[in-house]
């Protein structure tokens, strides 16, 4: 069976294909598995969407709508004069996930997956459903984002989860934040016990706190340069706006790794400086109401925080350093971060209700501290859990008996098995020539030295002058 799993997001669309229980790949827009979600109605009432439709915006805004899914409920969107429904607008990301997809399995999925908020009603789910349909993609299965993630968690990390334990989900978007409090029931799958979110707060938000720190430093009120910036007026300025987004949206990424780093600001022909220190102060009192938010879903599902099987980060924003030291600090538990959390979602609606892939032959995720560029002592923030980069081990049919443990990284399914390598000899190694010896190396270096240094000895030795007297011993000498 070939399965698409699509996690359409506020800011961004990540999408898996799975083939007949295989490994779950991410699909590639563009050089990445990160799908913009914005879209574009062109002249032609044709939509562009990803970063076709990004740059098609600088031209003309008003045809142009960065985040569909927070348009969810309006139903309609007015672009270049005309009201598009907002279903249209999804159905034409999916059907360039669909498309992307068709080219990898052969043909149209026999399965969709399409994840949601766990608080979304039937009417936004009927949304999605309408989208796929004009998209020309199967009836989705919808599957709660919480319950997607804790599908990753438990198949491709192999974390165990027993039955009746329950698993608190810290999701940070772009757009959006929700928590949710998932439990193991079984065989039947996952079961949502609480849900909250916060709706206005996301890494766009952060992008925007970040600009505005850089606007009260070069005195934005007085400055026209840098209001043309965050106003722009026409393409030219528009497109110095999206490069300044761009570049502060690389500095808040390059601040989880590093402990400074420089934004340049366009027109104004400057690079601002710009620390870990100061990001954090502006995130803190934000995160702080993310973490609020997650101890809220927790008491809300009736656990204490000690109760929980552990904490698992989700989408992009989680990234930031400053989440997990936050929630070590107030929750007491190590939350599980990964390399690349955006993927995490979808690649779990590939994986979730069927056969899992065999656990990697690797230690349980442990609580170690990552380490914090520039500090001589211990790392500041505490982390669990392997990257997200590991490819998932191959899938074992029932009647095989499971592998013995073993070292080396696991096998990934992708084809025909190629013949095996030739064995490495191990032992004593080949003697090496004479000729190679360090020994004899400084042994003719030492003799090469002393025949000079005799060379030098005899050009520089006098002779000595005979005398008259042959009885007399020499007693002066002529230096030539």
């Amino acid at each position: 069976m070939r399965v698409l799993a699509i996690d359409f997001g506020t800011s961004n669309t990540v999408a898996v294909v799975r083939a007949n229980n295989g490994p779950a790949r991410a699909l590639v827009f563009d050089s990445s598995p990160l799908l913009p979600s914005c879209v574009y109605l062109d002249g032609n009432g044709q939509i562009r969407t990803g970063r076709d439709a990004e740059r098609s915006a600088l031209h003309d805004p008003s045809r142009f709508e960065p985040n569909p899914k927070r348009r969810i409920d309006d139903g309609a969107v007015l672009l270049g004069g005309g009201e598009i429904p907002v279903a249209q607008l999804i159905a034409a990301v999916l059907r360039r996930v669909g498309e992307e997809a068709a080219r990898h399995l052969g043909g149209v999925p026999d399965e969709l997956r399409m994840t949601h908020p766990a608080q979304w009603g039937e009417r936004r789910r009927a949304a999605l459903f309408e989208a796929a349909r004009l998209a020309g993609l199967p009836q989705p299965r919808l599957i709660a984002e919480p319950v997607a993630a804790a599908s990753y968690y438990t198949s491709v990390l192999g974390a165990h989860l027993a039955p009746g334990r329950a698993l608190a989900i810290y999701d940070l978007g772009g757009g959006t934040f929700d928590a949710a409090v998932v439990r193991h029931a079984g065989p039947g799958g996952f079961e949502v016990l609480a849900q909250r979110g916060l709706h206005d707060l996301g890494g766009l938000d952060f992008d925007q706190l970040l600009v505005d720190h850089l606007g009260r430093a070069y005195d934005a009120g007085a400055n026209p340069l840098w209001h043309a910036l965050v106003a722009p007026r026409d393409a030219a300025q528009r497109r110095q706006r999206t490069l300044l987004y761009d570049d502060v949206r690389g500095a808040k990424e390059s601040l989880s790794r590093a402990n400074s780093a420089d934004v340049h600001v366009p027109s104004m022909d400057i690079s601002a400086h710009v620390t870990r220190e100061e990001l954090e102060a502006l995130l803190r009192p934000h995160l702080a109401r993310t973490v609020d938010t997650l101890l809220e879903t927790v008491a809300a599902a009736r656990l204490a925080p000690t109760h929980l099987a552990g904490v698992f980060l989700v989408g992009g924003s989680s990234r930031i350093p400053l989440v997990a030291s936050l929630l070590h600090n107030r929750i007491g538990i190590a939350p599980t971060t990964l390399e690349q959390p955006e993927t995490v979602v979808a690649e779990g609606a590939a994986y979730h209700g069927g056969p899992a892939p065999t656990p990697a032959q690797q230690p349980a995720p442990v609580s170690v501290p990552p380490f914090r560029p520039g500090s001589t002592g211990s790392p500041a923030y505490p982390t669990s859990g392997p990257p997200i980069m590991q490819p998932p081990p191959p899938v074992m049919h029932q009647h095989q008996a499971p592998p013995p443990p073993v070292m080396h990284p696991p096998m990934v399914n992708k084809g025909p098995v190629p013949p095996p390598r030739p064995p490495v000899m191990t032992g004593i190694p080949p003697k090496r020539p004479w000729y190679k010896d360090p020994r004899w190396i400084w042994a003719i270096a030492l003799i090469n030295i002393i025949w000079i240094l005799c060379c030098v000895c005899l050009y520089l030795l006098p002779d000595a002058e005979e005398t008259d007297d042959p009885g007399s011993t020499p007693t002066a000498y002529t230096t030539y």
